[in-house]
C-alpha cells in the first residue's frame, strides 16, 4: 500500500482509550485466562484445565467444567466451542461431555474464537488472520486478513472485532468483515493485554488478561460510520 493511502486509511479509524469498566479475578489457582464467551447469563472463561462461568454481577464462579482449553472460546445458543491444542470441542454446557472434535484451522498455533451466522470464526495469532470455518467440519470458508496479532474475537450487532496484543500493546478493533480495514480501535493502558474476547450483545465487552489471570469488562462505544 502507498503512503498516501495507508495515511488516509488511517484517518477512517476512529481511536478512544478503552474504558475499563469491572475487573475481575484472579480466579483461586488460575494462572492464565484464555478464550472467553457469554451465555447470555454468565461470563464463561477457558482457564487451562478448566471452563469457568462466572456471574458478571457477583465476580463468582457460578459453575465450572473440567475443559481443557489454551485458546478460544465461544456459545452458539446452546453449546460451547473450545479450542484445545490442535482441535475445537463441541461441549455440552450443563455436563461439559464433549460431543465432537474438529481440527482447528492453525494447527495449535489459534487465538480467540467467536459463533455468528452459523459458522466459528477463528484467530491465528501470528499469521494475522481470522478465518470463517465450517463448525461440522472445520473446513475454512474464507479468510480476513488483519495488520496485528489477533487474540479475542467477537461478532455483535453486525460488527466485528478482534483483539490485538503485541509486546506491551494491545487494543480492541473493530473491522471490515469484508476487507479487514481497521474502522475503529480501543487502545487498552500500557501493560493490559487481552486474550480472549466476546461482547454481552449489549454494551460491554469481556476481555481475558492473558497471565495476569483476570477477566475486565470495557465498554463498547457507539458505532462510528
Amino acid at each position: 500500500m502507498s503512503d498516501h493511502r495507508k495515511t488516509a486509511a488511517r484517518s477512517k479509524q476512529t481511536v478512544q482509550h478503552a474504558e475499563i469498566v469491572r475487573e475481575y479475578g484472579p480466579f483461586g489457582d488460575t494462572k492464565a485466562v484464555h478464550g472467553v464467551t457469554h451465555d447470555g447469563q454468565r461470563v464463561w472463561a477457558a482457564v487451562g484445565a478448566r471452563l469457568l462461568a462466572i456471574d458478571p454481577a457477583s465476580g463468582e464462579i457460578a459453575r465450572s467444567l473440567p475443559c481443557s482449553g489454551d485458546a478460544g472460546t465461544s456459545f452458539d445458543g446452546k453449546h460451547l466451542y473450545q479450542i484445545a491444542e490442535a482441535r475445537i470441542d463441541k461441549i455440552d454446557p450443563a455436563t461439559g461431555k464433549i460431543l465432537s472434535s474438529i481440527p482447528a484451522p492453525g494447527h495449535g498455533a489459534d487465538s480467540g474464537m467467536a459463533w455468528a451466522e452459523g459458522s466459528l470464526w477463528v484467530g491465528q495469532y501470528r499469521e494475522r488472520k481470522i478465518h470463517q470455518i465450517d463448525p461440522d467440519s472445520g473446513r475454512i470458508l474464507r479468510s480476513i486478513e488483519s495488520n496485528r496479532f489477533v487474540t479475542g474475537v467477537t461478532w455483535v450487532d453486525g460488527e466485528l472485532w478482534h483483539g490485538t496484543w503485541e509486546g506491551d500493546e494491545s487494543d480492541i478493533r473493530r473491522i471490515d468483515p469484508d476487507s479487514g480495514e481497521v474502522l475503529q480501535r480501543l487502545q487498552m493502558p500500557s501493560g493490559i493485554g487481552v486474550s480472549g474476547l466476546e461482547s454481552d450483545g449489549a454494551g460491554l465487552f469481556y476481555c481475558g488478561g492473558g497471565g495476569s489471570g483476570k477477566l475486565r469488562a470495557v465498554r463498547r462505544p457507539r458505532q462510528v460510520k
